[in-house]
């Protein structure tokens, strides 16, 4: 014990990980058989990794903000949150919530380079086949096979 501290004064026994939990949606978008995703770019937190759009909720946020806030952001593309599908905690600790998202326009996608490199329309069978799928995608559609949720795939 340090000196003139009790153990519940001494910084050293504080637990390392006091700081809130990094909070983050994703948009799941799904048109006929196939579901929109991107390629993180090489400047953000997991680069080259595939992925569904989305990002981190900032303070005070809403979670359907912060959906719209930031597809507008990565694609340029205005969307329409739907529903919530499912919620986990990545590896790294962070709280994702999974929403059904719809884009009412038909205003072609820009991906914003410094956070996306690629994006596309992929059916389920090539997302999941996919080598640089992050495993928090990897445990959505597992959640999905297992009943958790449904998808409005058509075709």
């Amino acid at each position: 014990m340090i000196s003139g501290m009790n153990a519940s004064q001494n910084p050293l026994s504080e637990p390392a990980t006091l700081a809130k939990p990094k909070r983050g949606v994703v948009a799941v978008i799904v048109s006929g058989a196939e579901l929109l995703m991107i390629q993180r770019s090489l400047t953000v937190r997991a680069p080259g990794k595939y992925c569904f759009p989305g990002g981190t909720i900032e303070a005070g946020e809403k979670e359907t903000d912060a959906l719209r806030r930031e597809l507008l952001e990565e694609l340029h593309l205005p969307v329409d949150p739907v529903e919530e599908l499912w919620q986990c905690v990545t590896s790294w600790g962070t709280e994702l919530t999974w929403w059904l998202a719809e884009a009412p326009c038909h205003d072609p996608i820009q991906a914003n380079p410094l956070e996306v490199a690629w994006w596309g329309w992929m059916p389920i069978e090539q997302i999941l086949a996919h080598p640089e799928l992050l495993p928090s995608n990897r445990d959505f559609f597992r959640a999905y096979f297992s009943g958790g949720f449904s998808l409005p795939i058509r075709g």
